[in-house]
């Protein structure tokens, strides 16, 4: 944990869908700075939360703060504008653009001109494109995809595609960086290569970042804190030793000591 300035403040959120419950009375602190985890079953309610925090979900009751203002009932392009960016389970990428025209798009919350007046590069619109075209070769550059940047996103493997994702969320500049089973579908290599990435974004960069994902060693490896949840309930929260030792985490989700 960096410091003890809490980042993003979930009060007691819940969320139904018709007679299911999806999530009830969960509250999670997220310090800025900090790598939080969230973990769980399938069917925890792990993305719900998280698309809750993003606005793609409402809460039924409860409430979210992000840098102390409430963002609960804030529309989602709202909430990128504020700061907020993710990235999805299932890849939402442009399929038919490149890579960089991806990450360009992810731009568009940072254009003064409007996206169409940067495309079309009239006057200011085309110094403030050229702006925006360095910024993405810089993420081109980190993120190790040069050798992508014109190549079609729907013809890439679903590793790059996974990079690419993160790359268009770096590209709307977050201050909270909200990530959703980043690894999920990769081999060893590439995930050693996303968990490189998401601790370089950490450390360079200060990025608060609230992570799922179900390798639990990593999550060991690079999580600050964990918050875990079952049924829709937080049932723990803590260090990632604390964790590991928890019965009742051990009993839900673990299986075994790791």
């Amino acid at each position: 944990m960096k410091n003890d300035i809490v980042h993003l403040d979930v009060q007691d959120i819940s969320l139904s869908f018709g007679g299911t419950q999806a999530l009830l009375n969960v509250g999670l602190d997220v310090y800025q700075g900090e790598i939080l985890a969230i973990i769980g079953p399938n069917g925890a309610g792990k993305t719900s939360t998280l698309n809750c925090i993003s606005g793609f979900y409402r809460a039924d009751r409860g409430d979210i703060f992000f840098e102390g203002q409430d963002i609960t009932r804030t529309p989602t392009h709202k909430i990128a504008e504020f700061g907020i960016a993710r990235t999805f389970q299932n890849i939402a990428l442009y399929t038919g653009l490149s890579t960089l025209d991806n990450l360009m798009a992810a731009r568009h919350v940072h254009m003064k001109s409007g996206m169409l007046g940067c495309m079309l590069y009239w006057g200011f619109a085309h110094r403030e494109n050229i702006e925006h075209r360095h910024v993405v070769e810089e993420i081109i550059d980190f993120l190790e995809i040069e050798h992508i940047r014109k190549a079609v996103v729907g013809a890439l493997p679903h590793g790059l595609r996974k990079r690419v994702e993160l790359g268009r969320a770096l590209a709307l500049e977050p201050k909270l960086l909200l990530l959703d089973e980043p690894m999920t579908g990769m081999n060893l290599e590439e995930k050693e290569d996303m968990a490189r990435f998401i601790l370089d974004i950490h450390e360079l960069q200060n990025t608060t970042i609230v992570l799922i994902e179900h390798d639990m060693g990593l999550v060991m490896d690079i999580a600050d804190r964990i918050s875990v949840l079952d049924f829709g309930r937080k049932i723990a929260e803590g260090t990632p030793e604390e964790i590991r030792d928890n019965p009742a985490v051990i009993q839900a989700y673990l299986g075994q000591e790791y």
